[in-house]
């Protein structure tokens, strides 16, 4: 009976209780919203305290998923250690990025990346040079979403309004929603504590040779690891970002300055930066809008009548044939594939593009294919990479919008799990899996007329002359002595014409090696 009482009473106590802030959200969705950003500000020192801060400077340990071209899609992924350092100045809007990376097997390296209102640099390895509008646009998100800033950037919001009530971490939660220049943000604000538990906003950044690849992208930063640092203000040290549902990256501050005085040239962009940067970033949001970035396309080098290898940053070629042309990859974006089918159309005139072949499931690679998609030309892709080409063609392009987006059609995906034939004649083609352990997501494309492998992107031939790396190279000679083919020459989306003598010296010399670090 008292344990009935008990549950009345509590039952009344919610009832009595709980519409205070349902009512105030339904009736006056602003207010409520101005009042619980209020209340996270004073959360986490106050609003004033907040405002008067002008510089953050901190160092960090941290990790990135490359999820770009890890083995697999779902992971576990490939990762890049970091040690970061930066410094943000919010009176000038300004913000320099220091990383030192670490890749297994790879040396380390640096990068330096300074956004100075609206101008960037960025040094690689010591060599720096102009940087892209990428920089500035991820820069703006980050000092205007980021801890710092994201509630003071809530109050100046328009639209800032409350949403439904949910629950985050097992913590009930409130949440407030705005948009910041074209991005919808929501903050989730612990309802216990007043503390923006996360921060999500959608954009789209069509410069990121990455992030591009999706369209429009949500970004969620999960913040923990609260601090009470210099001068009352209340700082998250660990962050967990998170992308389209997929953990990008974390960062774990060790040391951080609150209104830390910083050196004069900390931002500093030198003139010729600056002026390289004006001239390079010159894109128009109609150009962009119309889908049509500034990537060239280099002079083909034609291997055998009727291939032809157009070099890049990604390598891609065609193939002719009696009834029609077929291309090989489809990478970096739509716009690209754009000029490859122009190029098409000049080099074999009347000549209908009847496939093309994605041979690797790294985004790069693939960014290029809505655009075949668009026209109905018909798209051959491994089995296994089956999900991940149906994310990337379901991906939501509001921002910019594609030709696919704007027309969209049923794809016609062609799926290779084993020996698939296209074509006749001299340049008959061959889609084989490779099957390999590293290489599991990748095919290779036989020409048997030539004796001629494609070999995808398991491996790259360095400057120095050497392979990277050696288990993928076995790999790659265990699939073509598996499937019985006769090589003599191979070409890879980051090599041209290559002997293919070559690949058996680099196990000999792998395997013959005293060293045990990996080569």
């Amino acid at each position: 009976m008292l344990r009935k009482q008990c549950s009345v009473g509590m039952m009344l106590a919610a009832i009595l209780t709980a519409p205070t802030g349902l009512s105030a959200r339904l009736n006056d969705p602003s207010t409520y919203a101005v009042s619980l950003a209020r209340k996270a500000l004073d959360a986490m020192g106050g609003e004033q305290k907040l405002r008067n801060l002008e510089t953050v400077r901190f160092k960090a340990i941290g990790h990135r998923n490359m999820l770009e071209q890890s083995e697999r899609p779902e992971g576990p992924y490939i990762v890049e250690y970091q040690e970061i350092s930066e410094a943000r100045d919010f009176k000038t809007n300004s913000l320099r990025q220091s990383i030192q990376g670490k890749v297994l097997t790879q040396p380390k390296f640096e990068t330096v990346t300074i956004v100075n209102g609206e101008s960037s640099t960025i040094s690689y390895g010591g060599r720096s040079g102009p940087g892209t509008p990428g920089e500035v646009f991820e820069a703006n998100e980050e000092l205007a979403l980021g801890p710092e800033r994201i509630l003071l950037t809530a109050l100046s919001a328009s639209n800032l309004r409350a949403e439904d009530d949910t629950v985050r971490q097992s913590v009930p939660h409130h949440v407030i929603a705005f948009s910041w220049h074209t991005s919808p943000v929501r903050v989730f604000l612990n309802a216990e504590t007043g503390l923006p538990t996360a921060v999500e906003w959608v954009s789209a950044n069509p410069y990121s040779s990455f992030w591009r690849t999706w369209g429009d992208v949500t970004t969620r930063v999960y913040y923990s690891f609260w601090w009470l640092s210099a001068g009352g203000i209340h700082y998250p040290l660990q962050w967990d970002i998170v992308k389209n549902g997929m953990a990008d990256h974390t960062w774990a501050i060790d040391t951080i300055e609150i209104n830390a005085s910083l050196p004069a040239d900390t931002f500093l962009i030198s003139d010729t930066d600056r002026i390289a940067y004006k001239k390079n970033s010159v894109v128009t949001d109609q150009v962009l809008r119309s889908n049509l970035d500034q990537r060239p396309l280099a002079q083909g080098t034609e291997f055998y009548p009727g291939i032809v290898q157009f070099p890049g940053a990604m390598n891609t070629a065609l193939v002719l044939q009696p009834d029609g042309i077929v291309v090989l990859e489809a990478p970096i974006s739509a716009a690209y594939s754009q000029r490859v089918l122009k190029e098409t159309e000049k080099r074999f005139p009347g000549a209908p593009i009847k496939a093309v072949i994605s041979t690797s499931d790294s985004w790069p690679h693939f960014s290029g294919l809505r655009e075949y998609v668009a026209r109905g030309i018909p798209v051959y892709i491994l089995d296994l990479n089956r999900p991940i080409l149906e994310r990337f063609l379901a991906s939501p392009r509001t921002f910019f919008p594609d030709n696919f987006a704007k027309t969209p059609r049923k794809p016609d995906i062609r799926i290779v799990s084993a020996k698939t034939i296209i074509g006749e004649g001299a340049n008959r083609l061959e889609i084989y899996p490779l099957r390999g352990e590293t290489s599991e997501r990748q095919s290779m494309v036989y020409f048997p007329g030539h004796q001629l492998l494609y070999g995808s992107d398991p491996f790259q031939k360095l400057d120095d002359g050497s392979y990277f790396h050696a288990q993928t190279v076995s790999e790659v000679v265990h699939a073509v002595e598996r499937e019985h083919l006769s090589v003599e020459k191979f070409f890879m989306m980051h090599m041209g014409i290559t002997p293919w003598g070559e690949l058996a010296r680099v196990i000999e010399k792998t395997e013959s090696s005293a060293k045990s670090k990996p080569q």
